[in-house]
């Protein structure tokens, strides 16, 4: 994505530079992506890296195809590239690797579950969801690889660029982790993605926006954001029903995010500005149940302060 992009999306009225808005200038019309789970487990949970997992993570919550019995991820490709097209006449899609660590395993065992969804009919792109310590050198090779045949993002979760919070998430790695597996993955020209999590417990705005500097410096092309939430089950859900963790309300999330992304250049597509969880899990803050709360909240939060993403771009290289 290039600045000629950037300035189009502004043109158009946009605060920030949507995702939808990107694709479409990349594929010639509208694409979605489909989430897959391929059945991958995750180093946090096997005791490779750490057992439990991230302190906030439910794996059933995080994937209908766990609720509900793993398919093949043809089949669960099939079914919601036809959800699409019913609902909204889509002919395009990426196949987005979304649940657990979608990198754990063997370049060649990975290369043939990429393969299976490649070649469907109406398939445009891979987006591939992992950590940044399950990114060896062989499988940056394969995904450079793929990267020549067909567009494919990779999406590593930061969630933060506080040491001491990675530690408080249990995530099983620091910061410099995910800023090697960047560089290792930009040498090899691929798309990279980063999830970063707002309203973690300790961090204060200036922590927040540190991380908003670091990722403005490590010149990522796309980003996803969300808010802390509590799903049950979890190690988090626990320390919340105690009274231990306390949650954002809708509109300091929306002063959060709206602060980072004055500081994310307007070249950087954002993937999503905030999270969605169903009540079936959810136990707080209620907000996050609904499509549109955040993102209603950081538009109007934007209109006051009448700026937009990419305003306040200050990168720390460090």
């Amino acid at each position: 994505m290039n600045l000629e992009s950037s300035c189009q999306w502004q043109e158009s009225g946009y605060l920030w530079y949507p995702l939808s808005f990107a694709l479409k200038r990349e594929f010639g019309g509208p694409v979605r992506k489909v989430s897959l789970d391929a059945g991958f487990s995750c180093p946090n949970r096997d005791g490779t890296v750490g057992t439990g997992g991230c302190i906030y993570c439910d794996a059933t919550s995080f994937s209908p195809s766990r609720r509900c019995g793993l398919s093949s991820v043809t089949e669960q490709l099939t079914l919601g590239m036809a959800l699409w097209r019913k609902r909204q006449g889509i002919d395009r899609f990426i196949a987005y690797f979304q649940p657990a660590t979608n990198t754990y395993g063997r370049p060649e065992y990975l290369e043939q579950v990429y393969r299976s969804v490649m070649d469907v009919p109406g398939v445009v792109g891979l987006a591939i969801g992992t950590r940044p310590d399950t990114l060896p050198d062989g499988t940056l090779d394969l995904l450079s690889e793929l990267s020549r045949e067909i567009w494919l993002s990779l999406e590593i979760g930061l969630q933060s660029s506080k040491d001491a919070s990675l530690r408080w998430m249990n995530r099983g790695h620091d910061y410099a982790t995910f800023v090697d597996a960047v560089r290792r993955a930009r040498a090899r020209n691929l798309r990279i993605g980063a999830h970063v999590i707002l309203g973690l417990p300790g961090e204060t705005p200036d922590d927040m926006n540190r991380t908003a500097d670091r990722l403005a410096a490590l010149e990522m092309d796309s980003l996803k954001l969300h808010n802390l939430y509590v799903v049950r089950n979890t190690p988090l859900a626990d320390l919340w029903q105690r009274g231990e963790v306390q949650l954002q309300s809708c509109q300091e999330y929306a002063r959060s995010a709206v602060d980072f992304l004055e500081r994310i250049p307007e070249q950087v597509v954002i993937d999503r500005v905030s999270s969605q969880m169903s009540t079936q899990f959810l136990l707080a803050p209620e907000w996050t149940s609904s499509r549109n709360a955040a993102k209603d909240a950081i538009e109007r939060e934007f209109r006051r302060r009448k700026t937009r993403q990419g305003v306040h771009v200050r990168p720390v290289f460090d």
